[in-house]
């Protein structure tokens, strides 16, 4: 019993120290999203592989380095809107053209 309560303790100092270590409610969207700043981040740091991509698209490496921390701030597109977070948006209202329509 000691050794589960260790590690539950272990894993949640992981996930105050990481952010990217997830918990049980980490969404799909969260998920995908560290995992692309951690690539993005990891290949702007090792300039070999900075390098590499730069090469392979044809691209100075400044401007792949500018492109990938430019990615990172919203790697997969915008959140998605969850179910107590949803905009109501009021209908739009019908201009009255004078031409009787």
């Amino acid at each position: 019993m000691a050794d589960k309560l260790r590690t539950q303790q272990e894993l949640e100092r992981l996930q105050a120290k990481f952010v990217g270590t997830g918990h049980p409610d980490t969404t799909s969207w969260e998920w995908k999203t560290n995992i692309y700043r951690d690539t993005y981040s990891s290949i702007v740091g090792h300039p070999p592989h900075a390098a590499y991509l730069a090469l392979a698209t044809n691209e100075p490496m400044a401007k792949v380095k500018a492109d990938l921390i430019r990615k990172m701030v919203q790697p997969c597109g915008p959140p998605p809107v969850r179910e107590g977070d949803e905009i109501r948006i009021a209908p739009r209202e019908e201009h009255n053209r004078g031409d009787g329509r």
